[in-house]
């Protein structure tokens, strides 16, 4: 793939995300993309990834919650969908768009990876748990699940963040090291 194909492609999801997005989406915004595409090149060039591998992985950041465009509910798989349909216009190959939509089923919850660049994907969705932006992101996505289940308190929410944030843990090497201390930090925040 040359840097040109790549560059249409990073386009065409950025413009399919701006123009049809739900306004709702507070956290699974276009914002929260560009975070997980460049989390997700930071931990792969951590994780000594090859740059065939970083383009798929930069491929799958870019669809991983395009699924939103059209339903919440098993987001993923219809991300997959939408990938596989625009994807085949790039001249990807069927090998190339399954290692695509298998990183973007990583990021379901619980997250599962089955393979390195699955974990790095799911690691990169999930970074901002052992980071200072935890508060923010955590607040957006509150303020997100509150649109649609506004009965939702703050007081349910910090424990529904504890729960989850007990039960998570990272996959990659360099998430594992460099995140997991931040992330008990905010843990402690939420007691």
């Amino acid at each position: 793939m040359t840097p040109s194909q790549f560059q249409e492609i990073y386009n065409e999801a950025i413009d399919l995300l701006a123009e049809n997005l739900p306004e709702h989406l507070y956290y699974h915004s276009l914002e929260h993309t560009l975070y997980v595409f460049d989390r997700t090149i930071h931990i792969a060039k951590k994780e000594g990834v090859s740059k065939d591998n970083l383009l798929l992985l930069k491929i799958a950041a870019l669809y991983h919650d395009m699924g939103f465009i059209n339903t919440q509910a098993e987001h993923e798989r219809e991300s997959c969908k939408i990938a596989k349909a625009n994807l085949k216009k790039h001249k990807l190959s069927s090998a190339e768009i399954d290692t695509i939509c298998g990183m973007i089923m990583a990021t379901k919850i619980p997250q599962n990876p089955q393979n390195h660049l699955e974990a790095i994907l799911a690691d990169a969705d999930l970074e901002y748990l052992g980071t200072t932006r935890f508060k923010e992101a955590s607040n957006r996505l509150y303020k997100e699940l509150k649109h649609t289940n506004p009965a939702l308190s703050k007081k349910e929410w910090n424990a529904i963040q504890k729960t989850f944030l007990t039960n998570h843990h990272y996959h990659t090497d360099f998430c594992k090291r460099y995140k997991t201390h931040r992330k008990l930090k905010n843990m402690e925040m939420l007691q």
